[in-house]
This record gives structure tokens, sequence and C-alpha cells, in this order.
């Protein structure tokens, strides 16, 4: 196996597009604490990058059976034999135990503490719900919403505080729609691996509508972010503004009757571009002193 492909996989091990986001959320919450971005947030960030690396390892572990029955997943680096489990579960150690280190001896234990509880509430409460219920992702959301508060406690921030509340919840709801319409998009392959699925209980017009209202409520409380003093600058207030209305006209397709999977995939992308330019807008209003 030649070196390329073995670091292909490994990214596909650590699901590295997943992963990132995490770290950029990460870095986001020690903005939002510290008004700043220096040096300090190199290694807790590369601490929380190893542990969901180690967590998306052991994901892969976990599902290896029904990624085989599954058109997207079944060439995977488990269900494809490019991998063994006994050398994943290797991999998952020595990242989650790298990734413990570095964020305990640079953020203190209680980040530490988060990035543990989030990594059994992925590997031990959600992924075993996903082949229980279709609605598993509702629990589940609660890991999109650990990562900010990471970086907010490395950045200096107390868990106390409102402000990262608030942030981690808008985090925790914009999830929600998020893997929704992930889930639809892919519904028939769920389906085929025997695991529960949101299109054997609503056709898709009814899951249009459904996820439409999960958007307007990120959408909506975006808009409170400035009550809880995470926003100061007219002009971001401005722009959050804007960024919810471009949202909310560009997802309202949705309400359609006679909804295609291409709908959803276009949500899917629009969503995702919508959380990425709050993390941006907010970043910019505690880095810079805008009027």
């Amino acid at each position: 196996m030649e070196f390329k492909e073995k670091i292909n996989i490994l990214l596909e091990l650590t699901k590295i597009k997943i992963t990132s986001f995490v770290t950029l959320t990460t870095v986001f919450g020690f903005i939002l604490a510290s008004n700043s971005i220096n040096e300090k947030i190199i290694l807790p960030t590369i601490g929380v990058l190893l542990l969901a690396c180690g967590a998306a390892v052991i994901n892969h572990i976990q599902e290896r059976k029904t990624d085989a029955l599954m058109e997207r997943t079944k060439n995977r680096p488990l269900p494809s034999g490019k991998v063994k489990p006994i050398t994943a579960s290797f991999i998952a150690l020595v990242l989650l135990i790298l990734g413990s280190i570095f964020l305990s001896l640079t953020a203190g234990f209680i980040a530490l503490g988060l990035g543990l509880f989030n990594l059994i509430w992925y590997n031990v409460i959600y992924t075993p719900l996903k082949k229980k219920t279709a609605f598993a992702i509702i629990p589940g959301s609660l890991v999109g919403a650990i990562p900010p508060a990471i970086g907010w406690v490395a950045g200096g921030g107390s868990l106390s505080d409102p402000r990262i509340a608030f942030i981690s919840f808008f985090f925790f709801i914009w999830q929600i729609p998020h893997f929704w319409l992930l889930l639809f998009i892919f519904g028939k392959d769920y389906e085929k691996a025997g695991l529960p699925s949101l299109t054997k209980i609503f056709n898709l017009d009814q899951l249009g509508r459904i996820t439409f209202i999960w958007i307007l409520a990120t959408i909506i409380i975006c808009l409170f972010l400035p009550v809880f003093g995470i926003v100061k600058s007219l002009y971001i207030n401005i722009g959050l503004l804007l960024s919810g209305f471009w949202l909310t006209w560009s997802t309202f397709k949705l309400l359609r009757p006679n909804l295609e999977s291409k709908q959803f995939k276009l949500a899917f992308y629009n969503i995702n571009t919508f959380v990425i330019l709050i993390i941006f807008l907010i970043s910019i209003d505690n880095l810079f002193i805008l009027y």
C-alpha cells in the first residue's frame, strides 16, 4: 500500500471534513472568550481535533457492519477490508491518548472533561441510539454544542457565562436540520441497511415542512445573539439579519409540493454555508472594533 493511499485511508477513518469543522467551532469559542486569536489556541485545538478523530475511528469500528450494507459507505476502510478492526482500534487509542494529553496540559481538566463527555455521548449514547430511533439526532446534536465550550474554557471563559450557553444552544439547534437533510438525501441507503429512517415515518413533503421549521428556529436563535452581548457592531447585526433573510429565502423551496432530493441537497449546502458565515461575522466582531 502506497504512502498516499495510507494517508487517504487515515483521513477517511478520522472523518477529517467533520472533525475539521469541530476544530473550527473550538477556535470560535476561544475567540469569543478572549477577544483574540493567538498561539494559546493551537495546542488545545490540536487536542480537540485528535479526540474528535479518535471518536470518528471508533464510530467506523462500531458501524462497519451497517456501512457494508450501504452504497454510500460500503467502500469505507473497514467494510472494504483495507483496514482491520484491530488496526483501527490501535489508531483510535493513540489519537485519544494524545488528544487527552494535549487538552489537559494546555486547557485544563474542565476542557478535558468536556472533550471526554463528548466522546462518550457520541460513541456510547448517540451511535447505538441511531439503530433504535430515527430521532436519535436530537439528543445526538449535543455533540456539536460541546466544542465551542471547550474553546471558550481554553480562552479563559467560565461555563457559567450565559453567552457560551446560548452559543452552544445555537450549534445544538443547527445540527438537527443539518443532519436531517443529510439523512433525507441518503434515506434509501439507511432503509437498505435496516436502520430507522425518517423517510419511513414522513413523506418528503412533510419532511420538507418539518425541516424548514428547524431551519427557521436556527435563524431566530441566531438573531437573538446580540441580546446576550455576543454581537455588538451594528454592521455585524445587519450582516446576521441579511444572512437570516438569505437562508429563509433559499430554503423556502422546502415548502413546495413534490420535493426531490436536489432540494434537500441545496438546503444542506445552504445551511452549512449559513453557519460558517455566522462564525465568520461574529469572529470579526470580536476580533476588531467595528462601529
